[in-house]
Parts: structure tokens; C-alpha cells; sequence
């Protein structure tokens, strides 16, 4: 267990192809692209610091590591903080649908 989180979460993700990310007015929004997503009927909004994490690791395999590591370098939280809270947003992307693991 990683901060209360699943094992899955510590092996490599990547966001699956044909997702971006666009501003929208102040709002950071996921929205598919292409035939692949065509099934894709949710709205994922993301905050500054999710649409960081995912500016920063889109086209790339990541872990929750990954994303932990990027949040301390960028805000000043702890480990435990800055673990939970990457723990947390890599399981809601899998949720989503919009990370592959």
C-alpha cells in the first residue's frame, strides 16, 4: 500500500493517446480526441497543480513517484502531502479513463 492507495498505482501509467488538455476560460479541461475517445462521455476538470502534473507527463510513462517528485519540486509540501495527494490524482485518472496503467 502506498498512502492508503493500491499496489497498481506504483507500476508505470501513461495518458492514454488522444487526450488533452485545454484551458477553457480559468478552467483546465481533459477532453478526448479522435475515434478512440468517441465513447469518452465524461468532463474531467483539473486544478492548476493537476494541470501541471499533466502538462509535465503527457507522452511520457510516469508513476505516482513521478508525480510526487513533481509536486516537491514545485510546492512547498511535505512527502507525506505531496504522495497522498499524487496517489489520489493518478487513481482518479485511472478512474477517469484517461490513464492507461
Amino acid at each position: 500500500m502506498f498512502y492508503g492507495f493500491t499496489e497498481k498505482l506504483l507500476k508505470d501509467m501513461k495518458i492514454i493517446e488522444g487526450f488533452r488538455l485545454r484551458k477553457l476560460g480559468k478552467e483546465h479541461i481533459v477532453v478526448g480526441e479522435g475515434l478512440a475517445q468517441v465513447n469518452f462521455n465524461k468532463m474531467v476538470s483539473l486544478n492548476d497543480s493537476a494541470a501541471y502534473l499533466w502538462e509535465a507527463v503527457e507522452g511520457k510513462d510516469f508513476t505516482v513517484e513521478t508525480l510526487t517528485e513533481l509536486l516537491l519540486d514545485r510546492y512547498e509540501v511535505t512527502e507525506e502531502v505531496a504522495a497522498h495527494d499524487a496517489a489520489s490524482l493518478a487513481q482518479a485518472w485511472v478512474e477517469a479513463g484517461v490513464v492507461a496503467e
